[in-house]
């Protein structure tokens, strides 16, 4: 019987990113754990370690980052104009709870506001930047914080989602310095 060869490399990490996805979206993060891992995959822990030789932070981080080109493509799906590109943030963050939250919320490795972050963040700030231009990327922050700010009290209920639109409208006007 001969050996069976190691799956690709980028497969493996995909399909441990995938796994701890679903383990966090059933169980939360505090469940992702290697041998939680490992077990759900039917791999060892040093199979699971050599894909991600930084441990569970730099799997956080590559969840992250796959977040960060995923909330890019929902932004750039849409008009690069204030209103649709917040509406698609929102509803990202709605429908990817989990992963919202090891984008933004989980300890990171990653580098933020540098301006040489990993090229998704990058990507995910852009598309933000094309719906709110201006000389020093001041607008394109403070929307992005602001969305985010909503994001995450919607996401942990601590505002009522029946106000949801209300609010979101509210935030365009304010953001676009637009009346009604």
């Amino acid at each position: 019987m001969t050996p069976r060869p190691a799956p690709d490399l980028d497969q493996r990490r995909d399909q441990i990113t995938r796994a701890a996805r679903s383990v966090a979206e059933t169980d939360g993060w505090e469940a992702v754990t290697m041998r939680r891992l490992g077990a759900e995959l039917g791999a060892t822990q040093p199979v699971i370690y050599s894909a991600f030789p930084g441990g569970r932070q730099a799997l956080i981080d590559a969840v992250a980052l796959g977040g960060f080109d995923a909330i890019a493509a929902a932004l750039e799906a849409v008009p690069a104009e204030p209103l649709p590109r917040l509406q698609a943030y929102l509803a990202f963050a709605a429908a990817q709870p989990r992963v919202y939250e090891a984008m933004f919320s989980l300890p990171s490795g990653l580098s933020f506001g540098t301006g040489d972050g990993p090229a998704p963040l990058q990507r995910a700030f852009a598309a933000v930047r094309a719906a709110f231009p201006d000389e020093d990327d001041t607008a394109a922050e403070v929307a992005w914080a602001t969305v985010h700010g909503l994001a995450t009290l919607e996401i942990s209920k601590r505002l009522p989602a029946d106000r949801s639109v209300a609010r979101l409208a509210y935030a365009h006007r304010a953001l676009t310095r637009e009346e009604h």
